[in-house]
């Protein structure tokens, strides 16, 4: 089966580019090429993740369904349990992941952006799969199919790639009470302190309501993290706060230092100093690369997002080791690219390593 989320690549940059017409015929800005560069590079990642583990994932859940069902569902009952049963633990999923560190540590990434827009719905963790999948082992208990739950996951993360736009105001009716939608979405996504932690569904916005996490978009949504990630590289978006939650475990004492991957994020503990901003008042972080330098990434980037459309049509086909190859200039590219942008030392020399592998990639593949 060709996975959904690869066919509709081609249609996410479709949808991109008709935004980015979009916001400046109406004087707005929504985009900014350091910020959507590394929204794009974490959905890369994240596929290259992908390619590997994928498979694995699913298969945990096939034994699940193989060895633990009570009941195995078919036709129409079997799709109509997995859409309600897939969205409803998506939002329990989702809202764990805000309330506890070490599920947070792998949400965080699609929460980084300053920015919101439809680039932003493709900015996400290596570690979301593996965070998710245990919340949807009861549908394989309840006996809906591996392929049914595989296609509904990817058909509702489809739906929510749209909401994450500026562009489309609030909509009234009975589609806002039942539809999660950009204005819902926008909150869940702001920093301002009534907006946090609110707003949690996929498809549906029914369990926010019923759950009490639903809040009405109001005054401007303020986007990010209440502490930015200030930087553009993808690698140290993926693993930053794993690293913060490690340094921190690391000096605190006595049960405080298994609570600090437990706890909620705002949980302090003995001795740290609570993290306060005004983020309402807090610039954008942001880097002004030359123009020779923003057109090499510009293309070499383009280069790589063709490279990484063609993996995930045809990694399956692939030799490991040619894979690994591939992946990995590829993921060298991402992080060489990222410095270039921000004037590092050390992106010239990885840029130079990053060519030869990509070249001795093709080779890999070619033969």
């Amino acid at each position: 089966m060709v996975d959904p989320i690869a066919l509709a690549v081609p249609g996410f940059f479709a949808l991109i580019g008709v935004e980015t017409l979009v916001a400046r015929r109406r004087g707005v800005r929504v985009y900014r090429l350091t910020d959507s560069i590394t929204d794009l590079s974490c959905g890369v990642s994240s596929q290259i993740e992908a390619m590997f583990f994928a498979a694995t994932q699913l298969a945990v859940y096939a034994l699940v369904f193989a060895r633990f069902r009570v009941v195995e569902l078919h036709g129409w009952q079997a799709w109509l349990v997995a859409f309600i049963g897939v969205d409803f633990f998506y939002y329990w999923w989702h809202r764990f992941s805000h309330e506890v560190n070490f599920l947070w540590a792998a949400h965080v990434v699609h929460h980084q952006s300053e920015d919101y827009n439809l680039a932003v719905a493709l900015r996400q963790s290596i570690t979301t799969g593996w965070s998710g999948l245990p919340f949807y082992l009861p549908l394989a208990v309840l006996g809906v199919p591996p392929l049914v739950y595989a296609i509904t996951h990817a058909l509702s993360t489809l739906y929510q790639f749209w909401i994450h736009t500026q562009l489309v105001g609030k909509m009234r009716g009975p589609v806002d009470w039942i539809l999660n939608l950009p204005s819902h979405h926008r909150v869940h996504h702001a920093v301002n302190a009534q907006y946090l932690d609110k707003n949690y569904g996929a498809t549906l916005i029914v369990w926010d309501r019923l759950f009490g996490t639903y809040v009405e978009e109001e005054e401007p949504c303020v986007y990010g993290i209440t502490k930015p990630l200030a930087s553009f590289n993808p690698l140290w978006a993926q693993v930053h706060y794993f690293i913060e939650l490690a340094r921190r475990a690391a000096v605190l004492r006595g049960i405080d230092r298994l609570r600090v991957w437990l706890a909620s994020p705002a949980w302090v503990g003995r001795g740290e100093k609570k993290f306060e901003a005004d983020v309402r008042a807090r610039p954008k972080f942001d880097v002004t690369p030359t123009r020779k330098t923003r057109r090499y990434v510009f293309a070499q980037y383009t280069l790589l997002l063709g490279a990484t459309s063609a993996l995930m049509f045809f990694h399956g086909a692939m030799r490991p080791l040619p894979l690994a190859a591939a992946c990995t200039a590829l993921a060298g590219g991402l992080v060489a690219l990222s410095g270039l942008l921000e004037s590092k030392p050390w992106a010239r020399p990885l840029e130079g390593a990053r060519l030869v592998a990509t070249a001795a990639a093709v080779v890999l593949v070619v033969t």
